[in-house]
């Protein structure tokens, strides 16, 4: 087996190409019918963004699985462990925990005052225009960061597996991608997105599952042996806590900065948030966390063993050498376990969940534009009846296009995927959070204060990244040959969220605006009891 993945290796392809593509056919189609078959409810605005508010709490779950293991958690993550072992799974450990902040503070009161967007939590008591194009513009960033990432792995993962080599094969790869992402946006809405999202996360568990008692199988399902072996093959760091981060004082702050953005991340991520929307009841909304938390706990101790199998029986040098470097560490293991047609589903599964994510970020990104922007802001509630939703499939198609357009360049600078994620969790955690926590728990919190909060924390955060060594200076940066990289930070979480924080408690301080108390007691009202939240629409 040793000798065929090297001469894979060599060839840059895995497996056979046409099984690959036709398990990726077949994965399509599946999930194109359900679109269609999704889409024929699809009569108002609330059908489209929110799916009608029929999900139920188990269902919803799943979808909410379904949008957060995205290629990051399930292609990067296990690459990581299988290179860096112990360090690489303080990825999973950042992405659960965060979990925790978002049932406690979030889920249930947003669920209780929003109708479709994060937006309407944030101008519930505010000035509606400026407070709403902050919030459209914060979606959009991090959805176009989280884009990024997704569009990479995709592109990526196909290039593997097609043996397409070059930067002109790999673009088109990406472009296709894109372009059934648009699709599905365009004809499904939040109702087919979630179809597609419960499918893949039941797929990927799945998978998963099997992958982990094949290799554990393979280790008498003794754990210590499996790490044993992981080591024995050449990767002596996954046994040595911190070799990845703590040698030197800038990557101690390094790691903290990426826990702050992982932990804080997720309970400003609007494609999450947006999931609360779509179940009828905030008890919904509380079942469908509970629900996603296991799910998504149980994946991450999968993706432990999966990433030191890989470490084990492939080994850690292998995985860079091949296309897709650390992002290839779960499709080189399936072959090695079970060969093409192994390759193949597990393959089929990372395509799957890379199309449902960004069909969940681009419905969010399109319908923060149309319902924010467009229908409060530019037309302010003058919408006629589907003008709302026209424009969000225009948005949608513009995002797409813009998405497809960096995704290729992420590709061909050749950026770790669960990296890239981690960013977008920056800016999320720095642009909304500050600003959700102030307007849901604090009586005071003026328009200026959101405004100050949410354009703070997003230019200084993307500023930072700019500026740091992810963009420049260095041999993994996206332009290696030039330098301006004066940040020493790969994350700028550290600094970004709490001067986001300030930001909008000085914004507050300076605020010459009187509190509107009769809107604060019916928000708190709202939030806290479900009294007068958004009902489920039955048909």
């Amino acid at each position: 087996m040793r000798e065929l993945s090297a001469a894979a290796a060599t060839t840059e392809t895995i497996g056979n190409p046409t099984i690959n593509i036709s398990i990726f056919g077949a994965f399509v189609l599946v999930t194109l019918a359900i679109t269609f078959r999704a889409s024929r409810n699809n009569k108002s605005a609330a059908d489209y963004y929110a799916a009608g508010r029929t999900i139920t709490g188990q269902q919803n779950g799943l979808a909410i699985a379904g949008d957060y293991l995205s290629a990051a958690s399930f292609l990067g993550i296990a690459g990581a462990i299988a290179v860096y072992g112990y360090d690489g799974f303080l990825y999973s450990i950042g992405f659960l925990v965060a979990w925790l902040v978002a049932l406690l503070l979030v889920a249930e009161l947003m669920r209780n005052t929003a109708r479709f967007t994060m937006a309407d939590v944030l101008a519930f008591r505010m000035r509606q225009g400026p407070v709403r194009t902050a919030a459209a513009i914060s979606t959009l960033a991090v959805s176009l960061f989280y884009l990024l990432a997704q569009m990479s792995g995709a592109g990526g993962l196909v290039t593997l597996l097609l043996g397409v080599s070059g930067e002109a094969a790999q673009a088109v790869v990406v472009t296709i991608v894109g372009a059934l992402m648009i699709f599905y946006v365009l004809v499904g809405g939040m109702r087919g997105t979630t179809w597609v999202q419960i499918i893949k996360a039941s797929l990927l568990i799945v998978g998963a599952f099997v992958m982990t008692v094949w290799v554990l199988g393979k280790y008498g399902f003794n754990l210590s042996s499996l790490i044993g072996g992981a080591i024995e093959s050449g990767s002596q760091a996954v046994a040595e806590p911190g070799a990845q981060y703590g040698l030197t004082g800038t990557t101690k702050l390094d790691f903290v900065s990426l826990g702050l953005a992982l932990v804080l991340g997720t309970a400003g991520l609007p494609h999450v948030l947006m999931r609360f929307y779509t179940v009828p009841t905030a008890k919904d909304a509380r079942r469908s966390v509970v629900w996603a938390i296991w799910l998504i706990g149980i994946f991450y101790l999968f993706s432990l063993v999966i990433g030191y199998g890989a470490g084990a029986l492939v080994g850690a040098e292998e995985i860079l050498a091949a296309p897709g470097a650390v992002n290839a560490a779960a499709p080189l293991l399936a072959f090695e376990l079970g060969g093409t047609v192994l390759l193949g589903i597990i393959a089929g599964v990372a395509f799957a969940t890379i199309l449902a994510v960004v069909a969940g970020l681009t419905i969010t990104a399109s319908a923060s534009f149309a319902h924010d922007v467009y229908a409060s802001v530019i037309k302010k509630g003058n919408v006629p009846p589907n003008g709302e939703v026209k424009v969000a499939r225009i948005t949608a198609v513009v995002i797409g296009a813009i998405s497809i357009g960096l995704g290729i360049l992420a590709l061909q600078a050749g950026l770790n995927i669960a990296f890239l994620v981690a960013l977008a969790f920056a800016v999320a955690a720095s642009a909304n959070l500050p600003t959700i926590l102030y307007t849901l728990f604090w009586r005071r919190f003026t328009t200026q204060g959101a405004l100050w909060s949410i354009y703070g924390g997003l230019i200084i955060c993307v500023g930072l990244i700019l500026f740091s060594p992810v963009v420049s200076g260095g041999e993994k940066s996206m332009f290696p040959d030039v330098d301006f990289a004066w940040f020493p930070l790969n994350n700028p979480g550290l600094v970004s969220i709490p001067a986001s924080f300030l930001l909008g408690w000085l914004g507050t301080m300076l605020s010459k605006e009187r509190v509107d108390e009769a809107k604060w007691a019916e928000l708190e009202v709202r939030a806290f009891t479900g009294i007068g939240a958004e009902k489920a629409v039955h048909h």
